[in-house]
């Protein structure tokens, strides 16, 4: 599996972590960043991911979660991530207020 897809996996189980809290219901979650992703082992067609996330911290609508994606009780790969929270309506009034491109 590229890595790529394991660091996706490990950032949407993070996303579903902050939104489940009862301050983040009804918001929208958006990547903001990662820092410290290792690899540890390749992860191979028929092997089974399993993907833990901790919070390690949230403040006002920034949250950092640690995830450890494993392979039985091998670590595959594992890293920080930092998620951006927005209210759901907010965000539908920034996208009405984008431009929008026109072609010539």
């Amino acid at each position: 599996m590229p890595g790529v897809l394991i660091v996706e996996a490990m950032a949407q189980v993070g996303g579903v972590l902050l939104l489940t809290l009862s301050d983040n219901q009804g918001k929208l979650a958006y990547f903001a960043g990662i820092d410290h992703v290792r690899f540890r082992r390749p992860v191979l067609p028929g092997d089974t991911l399993i993907t833990e996330v901790e919070l390690l911290k949230t403040r006002g609508p920034f949250g950092k979660i640690k995830a450890v994606s494993r392979v039985g009780d091998e670590i595959a790969a594992e890293g920080e991530m930092m998620f951006a929270l927005q209210d759901r309506e907010q965000s539908l009034v920034d996208e009405a207020k984008q431009p929008v491109a026109v072609g010539k």
